[in-house]
């Protein structure tokens, strides 16, 4: 229970069923030494307190976990390291994998629950062979299937997504039926430990203890020309726009590349973010083994882009080949790229240079 309107419905639900359901959030970074700033996601001081104020709605039993030091290691560090080593990270797929669905399942199965829920717009079927399988929402325009997309079969088997089959208003509506004080709270899209006051650049810089211009570098065009200087190469992700701060140049200039070794930022047009194909690494595969060759598939890059077909090629060690049936922009790596056949979602893996 993240104290948001969707976990907080999906418990009313349950309750509602006739389960025994108890409430559980995750405090995953240090509320009191933050105290005076604004985040922008979940499990805020205020939104513990909603959770709490839920519970005792809903008459169930809620406790609040302490997994601050979990958290900074499977998704705060690596967050960090990616900026670093001039990739975009993808936190919420990390904290959904390594956090709400191991440490948190583990924490649950200690005080005896038979299974984990929570607000994801998700669907949870079964497939001729007694397979678990994980597909879209029925609700498009909220479906967080790209964040789950490395759940295990005893992963899926253990969870529930009440909220599947649900639009967000009907959501909305189930939560003002339920007397929950949650039911009009706003929601963000923000990374939840980035303050909004601030870039995800000062958890960098914090975190790495980077002194003012340590990571200072060039600025270039794609023939290597030196079009201007920045403070800080990890401040730039491909396909970014805003913030380079050149001028004088007729078309609009995109982030093509970030060297962390050169500390160069290569910049061009729109064209150059184009791609053909890709490489992904640690590539999972939801059913628990990769196809036998080349499928075709639905392939998306980034979580809110639209699905491309694409061909994948599985390769050795955890690898596969992503052949796009036309160019894509965008492609950056650190991001997930994520694998479907129509709404069932096969799995994904990492984008590699």
């Amino acid at each position: 229970m993240s104290g948001g309107v969707d976990s907080s419905t999906a418990a009313y639900l349950l309750k509602s069923e006739g389960h025994d359901v108890v409430g559980l959030s995750m405090q995953m970074y240090d509320n009191l030494h933050n105290a005076d700033t604004t985040y922008g996601g979940c499990c805020t001081i205020d939104d513990l307190t909603d959770a709490r104020r839920v519970a005792w709605k809903l008459d169930i039993p809620h406790f609040t976990l302490n997994l601050e030091r979990n958290f900074h290691e499977k998704v705060i560090a690596p967050f960090v390291a990616g900026y670093l080593n001039g990739t975009t990270p993808s936190p919420c797929v990390l904290c959904n994998t390594h956090v709400k669905f191991d440490l948190f399942h583990q924490k649950a199965q200690a005080i005896g629950a038979e299974k984990i829920a929570t607000g994801h717009y998700a669907r949870i079927t079964i497939d001729g062979g007694g397979r678990f399988e994980l597909r879209k929402a029925r609700d498009l325009m909220k479906d967080q299937t790209y964040f789950l997309f490395e759940l295990s079969q005893d992963q899926l088997r253990d969870a529930l997504f009440p909220l599947g089959d649900l639009t967000k208003p009907e959501v909305r509506t189930l939560a003002e039926e339920g007397g929950l004080v949650v039911a009009r709270k706003k929601e963000s899209y923000e990374i939840c430990f980035v303050p909004q006051t601030d870039s995800y650049a000062a958890i960098v810089e914090a975190e790495a203890g980077i002194a003012p211009g340590e990571n200072a570098g060039e600025i270039v065009d794609v023939d290597g020309n030196v079009v201007g200087k920045h403070d800080g190469y990890y401040k730039f992700t491909i396909g970014q726009r805003r913030g380079l701060q050149i001028g004088g140049t007729a078309e609009r200039t995109y982030v093509i590349d970030v060297n962390p070794f050169t500390k160069r930022v290569t910049i061009g047009p729109a064209s150059k973010l184009e791609r053909e194909e890709l490489i992904a690494e640690r590539v999972h595969w939801i059913a628990g083994e990769p196809p036998n060759g080349p499928i075709e598939v639905q392939a998306r890059v980034r979580s809110r882009m639209a699905d491309v077909a694409a061909t994948i090629t599985p390769l050795d060690g955890d690898r596969a080949r992503v052949v796009f049936a036309h160019k894509v922009r965008g492609v950056a790596p650190g991001q997930a790229v994520v694998f479907y056949d129509d709404d069932l979602c096969l799995g994904g893996g990492w984008i590699t240079r």
